[in-house]
């Protein structure tokens, strides 16, 4: 068999970081795990060939050479999926299409041959058990039962292109033990968490380094943490002597609940292990409106001294936000940016609420007959599939004005200043020289520092690093850079102070 793997492209978003991606010459933040892991479990004298149409273009001549086109996507990448689909057609390659996208949505979608919905380890075996025996295959094969974690297969990495990439990608869990109303997670991966062996994870990272990978490695669970005793007894230790004996090759990033500010210990094992890095779903500083989405583990607690605390431990938070929710007044606006601001997260990617399908949310907003679109899976593309109480100009308004307000360049920069005064990084490992970081440095001298109308405040605040946080360079320049992304998806480059009442 000849396969090739299809990952479609994604647009212009808050994690396509494309603005920002070639200040250090790379094309796509990380490749597409889910896809590389399939390909893995596949027969292994089968022809395998992966393009990512993020970092090189799709030719008439891989589909014409393809026996099946396997193809996975996100709800985002959705245009580039109806090009994809189309291409094959016009050659009449079959599509094996898996992935969120068409587990959740896989009647829309007639042209494709065969569906793997839910979880490849249990879907894709009788696939391939039909094609053995010389069987037609089903159409669809899906199922309601979760996969044993234990068995999924380290990814096929060398199939990469891995220089295009700034980061690399694992797996460690699936599942999440909450139950927050607008989150499709639990529907798709349960609400227990499973957890692959640490050999497994170590294997893994034995097969990156093999490759000549180093640096950043996202860490891609839905929720780290969701099991703490697990981590704490055992991969974390793990970890931790793993990269010690290799010279700490890599640096973590990964998602977790906000409780993990609770845990000191846990905190402690994750920066030792070289976590740098947490992405946490923080919504909305709104008590009312998180007892509504049923964020309890966000719920009655003061957040921002959370968020600090994690700071503290020597861990970066990025932060998810949302405006939109039924119980949203127009003075949340204000308190967003409040928050925001006040907890020095400079990576607070703000959107709109929408209402994946099979969520409590879109079941609840059905039987109210608000439903009014399909979600489109960007929370840069200012829609909504769903009538929201505000008033719909008023919330896009005070929406906008949180962009404004958090990203143009002089509130953007203030709050950078407010996280490096309450970051504590923990160095670990020998320190080297990243020739990747320093060709970044002097690429964003000449954007930012002398053709961006930003300039002066990049300048001041590059001097202000130097002066009072001289350890924390390369941080600040990789947040200049971020802003610069930021900027430029909403318009905001020529945009240096925002400040509005509400």
């Amino acid at each position: 068999m000849n396969i090739l793997l299809v990952y479609p492209q994604y647009p212009d978003t808050f994690w396509s970081f494309r603005h920002a991606l070639k200040f250090i010459s790379r094309k796509a933040a990380v490749p597409p795990l889910g896809l590389i892991t399939v390909s893995a479990m596949l027969p292994a004298h089968w022809n395998k060939k992966l393009v990512d149409i993020n970092i090189a273009p799709l030719l008439d001549k891989d589909i014409i050479d393809a026996d099946y086109v396997f193809i996975s996507a996100m709800y985002v990448q959705k245009e580039s999926v109806k090009q994809v689909i189309g291409e094959c057609q016009k050659h009449g390659t079959k599509i094996v299409a898996g992935g969120p996208l068409f587990t959740q949505e896989s009647a829309n979608y007639p042209e494709v041959d065969h569906f793997i919905l839910n979880e490849a380890e249990i879907t894709l075996p009788p696939f391939l058990k039909a094609l053995e025996s010389g069987v037609v295959p089903e159409r669809v094969y899906q199922t309601g039962e979760f996969a044993d974690m234990t068995r999924s297969p380290v990814p096929d990495y060398h199939l990469l292109t891995m220089k295009a990439y700034a980061s690399m990608n694992i797996q460690v869990t699936r599942g999440c033990p909450f139950a927050c109303d607008f989150c499709e997670i639990t529907s798709l991966l349960g609400h227990k968490v499973r957890q692959k062996e640490t050999a497994q994870i170590l294997e893994t990272l034995d097969t990156l380094y093999a490759l000549h990978w180093r640096g950043p490695v996202a860490i891609v669970d839905d929720n780290f943490i969701g099991n703490k005793r697990e981590m704490k007894s055992d991969l974390l230790p793990a970890l931790k002597k793993w990269m010690q004996i290799h010279r700490y090759p890599f640096t973590f990033t990964t998602q977790t609940s906000i409780n993990l500010a609770d845990d000191e210990e846990l905190l402690t094992m994750m920066t030792d292990a070289g976590v740098g890095s947490a992405f946490i779903g923080i919504e909305t500083p709104d008590e009312t409106s998180l007892h509504h989405c049923n964020k309890i583990q966000n719920q009655q607690r003061d957040m921002i001294m959370s968020v600090k605390k994690i700071q503290l431990s020597g861990m970066e938070v990025s932060g998810g936000f949302i405006v939109g929710f039924d119980s949203d007044s127009p003075s949340i606006f204000r308190q967003q940016i409040d928050f925001i601001q006040k907890s020095g997260i400079v990576t607070a990617m703000v959107g709109l609420l929408n209402a994946p399908k099979n969520t409590k949310l879109y079941r609840r907003l059905e039987s109210e007959n608000r439903l009014t679109a399909e979600a489109t899976g960007s929370n840069t593309d200012f829609s909504m599939n769903f009538t929201p109480r505000m008033n719909q100009d008023e919330l896009l308004a005070g929406y906008q004005s949180i962009l404004k307000n958090i990203y143009a360049v002089k509130p953007y920069y203030q709050r950078v200043r407010r996280f490096l005064l309450d970051y504590n990084r923990q160095r670990s490992g020998p320190k080297k020289i990243n020739y990747t970081a320093l060709k970044g440095f002097i690429i964003s001298l000449v954007i930012i520092g002398i053709l961006n109308k930003g300039r002066r405040e990049y300048w001041s605040f590059l001097l202000w690093t130097l002066m009072r946080r001289p350890g924390y360079l390369v941080e600040a320049v990789t947040f200049s850079v971020y802003g610069y992304h930021f900027r430029t998806i909403f318009g905001l480059r020529n945009t240096t102070n925002t400040q509005q009442s509400f």
